[in-house]
């Protein structure tokens, strides 16, 4: 149930509310607007005496909220959430472009990629430390040395930097190294993790499961809110259909969708959500289109080389030329790159 306070309502008005709200049974999540407060309620409690708050002095209407996702709802957040990344604003009045190698290699080879991407306009960092892989044999990432190295490459370039967690017991770990922990999409619905890292004061990017609907991508960002972490960022990265052409079925109507059902920023990742360097280009321009708040794109000095995701990886030439073919759709919806300026060069 969704309390909302009349625009007169006073402090003590509002904490009454709140304690009622506690003595039901229910959570108390507070949204303080410059002019009307909303209390939202969550949980399992006594709904008549929510309901019984309609009389009380302060309180403008009690409505019911419509969807399972009670705090992602934007029906308990009118405005938009804006993330904030080390001074990288996502789901602010610029796209954001994530870039970088799928797994960090070698220190030579992030150093040159972030220096490449930030010469580009893209305003944060991204590569794997730990990889998941379909097979055990493959390439699974370098571990602590990625993080050491991706430290090392933000501090040089000034770029925020994200990068994936799997395990619980690596989220103390990567929280040393980097600035906002990604969920990759075979661990959305990993609870344990999630749990864990609605506690972190680090921001978290929430990629789509492969055949996750909407509904359940917000059901798992629902886990970080009410553990207690506000700064989630939904990725879109394709899902898996009976097209065979593609690596996976972006999703384009969902970047729209989940925009339009929440109030956190989405963005778009075009490398998976093709698996193909020459797609990359036209689905960026197209996320941009339906409303994305940023991209996150695979960028490698040498694809064919790379150990992992050489297919979907940009060289550092074709990734400026989608970064140069981007203006004409920032234009159209009326927004911009913004490269984040950096601390040191």
């Amino acid at each position: 149930m969704i309390v909302n306070m009349s625009e007169g309502a006073t402090e003590q008005e509002i904490e009454h509310v709140i304690e009622r709200v506690r003595e039901a049974g229910y959570q108390p999540h507070v949204t303080r607007g410059t002019q009307k407060t909303i209390v939202a309620a969550v949980g399992n409690g006594r709904r008549h005496e929510l309901e019984a708050l309609q009389v009380a002095p302060g309180v403008e209407n009690v409505v019911p909220i419509a969807q399972p996702f009670k705090l992602v709802s934007r029906q308990t957040r009118p405005h938009r959430t804006v993330v904030d990344v080390q001074g990288v604003k996502i789901g602010g009045d610029a796209v954001v472009v994530m870039a970088g190698p799928c797994s960090v290699e070698s220190r030579e080879q992030l150093l040159s990629t972030a220096q490449a991407v930030k010469k580009a306009g893209a305003t944060m960092l991204r590569g794997g430390a730990y990889k998941p892989r379909t097979s055990p044999y493959d390439f699974q990432g370098l571990g602590v040395e990625a993080l050491k190295i991706l430290r090392e490459a933000s501090e040089t370039t000034g770029l925020p930097v994200v990068t994936e967690v799997m395990s619980t017991e690596d989220v103390d770990l990567i929280c040393e190294h980097t600035d906002m922990l990604q969920v990759g999409a075979r661990n959305m619905q990993n609870f344990a993790l999630l749990r864990r890292l609605a506690t972190v004061k680090k921001p978290i990017l929430l990629k789509r499961g492969p055949s996750a609907t909407v509904k359940e991508w917000l059901l798992a960002a629902e886990y970080l809110l009410a553990g207690g972490n506000g700064d989630v960022v939904l990725c879109e990265r394709g899902i898996k259909t009976f097209e065979t052409e593609t690596r996976n079925t972006i999703d384009l109507a969902a970047v729209a969708l989940a925009k339009d059902l929440s109030h956190l920023p989405v963005i778009a990742d075009p490398s998976h959500g093709t698996g193909k360097q020459s797609l990359i280009g036209a689905v960026s321009r197209a996320a941009i289109a339906v409303g994305a708040d940023g991209l996150i794109i695979e960028v490698h000095p040498c694809p064919e080389r790379a150990l992992s995701d050489g297919p979907q990886s940009l060289d550092f030439t074709a990734f400026e030329k989608v970064m140069r073919s981007l203006s004409e759709p920032l234009r159209a919806v009326g927004t911009t790159l913004k490269p984040r300026v950096a601390a040191s060069a």
